[in-house]
């Protein structure tokens, strides 16, 4: 069961800890996304020591490569992968949008990324995967309409993920794990402030561990973003956690953190990273553009913690243009560790009383 404890507020925000059985997690918290069983470049040393709680898995693609039964004959993810901390794994709805699955109302038919092979997921066997998986957290299968849609669309993504959210409810407590692990259901509604606020009724009446926002960051304007987010948190429970799903850009995370959002994930810090892109207090930092070749100053002066800060911009660039994989390495080191570190800034604005000063501090630099 995960449970959270909330120790300070401001606002909307809340800044508290995650329970859960391989230890506690501050709130508000960014979980690196490791699809395949890892984090691109990174071991689970890394991610240790970057003081990462928690972090992503995804059901479609571990359920594929190397295959969930073989996970579970392994003693699970946390032993295959070598990783102490907790694990949180997607069920496999945003590639229901990113591969065009066929969806009905039985279930959901994937064309394997791999070999071309078919696969068949209904909301009864992701559950079954993700028990086999072991992960701490798990999601409920849902449909990720991609935005815009049709308020068709929108309304059928939002009935098909309550009906399939029943079941995997049912499934899920029907299983031994439901004793040690926790569930989170997902709220679909577009960018619909009604359908936000229905969607959140209907799935906070099945009555989960815990609850997603779905279906945001698909292609909508993070102004129409906001406004979905925020009565979706207005109906949701205080004493329960809250995750975004998808969403890693600083000053949306900020923005959703006033709103009340507890959790994060995103693709965004590490993908940045491989293409020589770094966060840093001033913005983005293409670290590939030429006026670098000869700056000496390090990738962050404000952010002197950083695990990269020994080597210079010009140094990193040299990495980048002659296609170092160090480079990618150090990078995506530097970009988690920025974003946890602004996750903990958050936590002490919340604490404090300063959250609108630090969103303005982002906003300057990320609009």
């Amino acid at each position: 069961m995960t449970q959270i404890t909330i120790d300070a507020t401001f606002g909307e925000a809340r800044a508290g800890r995650l329970l859960l059985p391989r230890g506690e997690v501050a709130t508000p918290c960014f979980m690196p996304v490791g699809t395949r069983g890892a984090v691109r470049t990174l071991t689970s040393d890394d991610l240790a020591s970057l003081g990462a709680g928690i972090i992503l898995g995804n059901t479609y693609h571990l359920m594929l490569r190397p295959g969930h039964e073989l996970i579970a004959r392994r003693g699970g993810l946390h032993r295959y992968i070598g990783w102490d901390g907790s694990i949180l794994t997607d069920s496999g709805g945003f590639q229901i949008m990113s591969l065009n699955a066929k969806v009905s109302e039985e279930g959901v038919e994937f064309v394997s990324v791999y070999d071309g092979s078919r696969l068949w997921m209904t909301p009864e066997t992701a559950v079954a995967a993700q028990n086999a998986i072991g992960s701490d957290i798990q999601m409920a299968l849902d449909v990720c309409p991609k935005l815009p849609a049709s308020p068709e669309i929108t309304r059928e993504a939002l009935e098909r993920t309550t009906e399939w959210a029943k079941r995997a409810r049912e499934a899920f407590l029907c299983s031994p794990e439901s004793e040690t692990s926790s569930q989170f259901g997902i709220l679909q509604g577009g960018t619909s402030e009604a359908l936000r606020r229905e969607s959140a009724l209907r799935t906070t009446e099945i009555g989960f561990d815990g609850y997603a926002l779905g279906g945001l960051s698909v292609g909508e304007d993070r102004s129409e973003r906001l406004p979905a987010i925020a009565t979706a948190c207005a109906n949701l429970p205080q004493n329960q956690p809250r995750y975004l799903m998808g969403v890693g850009d600083p000053l949306s995370i900020i923005e959703a953190i006033s709103a009340g959002v507890d959790m994060f994930d995103c693709v965004l810090p590490t993908r940045l990273a491989r293409h020589g892109t770094a966060l840093t207090s001033q913005g983005r930092l293409n670290l590939k553009n030429s006026s670098y070749a000869e700056d000496d100053t390090a990738i962050d002066p404000e952010f002197p913690e950083s695990p990269a800060s020994k080597w210079s911009r010009a140094y990193l660039r040299h990495l980048l243009m002659v296609k170092e994989p160090t480079a990618a390495r150090i990078l995506t080191l530097h970009n988690l560790a920025w974003l946890l570190h602004l996750m903990e800034q958050s936590r002490q604005a919340i604490a404090n009383g300063s959250l609108n000063e630090l969103q303005q501090k982002i906003a300057q630099v990320w609009q």
